[in-house]
């Protein structure tokens, strides 16, 4: 099984708002997920970005690979 950390789109059409999930590769981007970090807004000002650090470091731990827009996010975030 392969988990990865990502984002999770929700809202309304032109007002997305991201939660930030980890989720088996396989399931699709809005579906079933294992656990909520966090989430993401873009289009406040300034960007409203909470995650959980400690559970981060525990998943990233155990195995799961963020994909590159949340892997840039942690950097610009300073959570990784």
């Amino acid at each position: 099984m392969a988990v990865k950390i990502r984002l999770r789109r929700m809202g309304a059409k032109k007002k997305p708002y991201y939660r930030v999930v980890v989720a088996d590769s396989r399931f699709p981007r809005d579906g079933r997920f294992i656990e909520e970090l966090g989430y993401y807004n873009p289009l406040k000002e300034p960007i409203e970005f909470k995650v959980d650090n400690e559970k981060v470091k525990t998943w990233i731990k155990n195995g799961a690979q963020p994909t590159d827009t949340v892997k840039s996010l942690f950097k610009k975030f300073e959570i990784l």
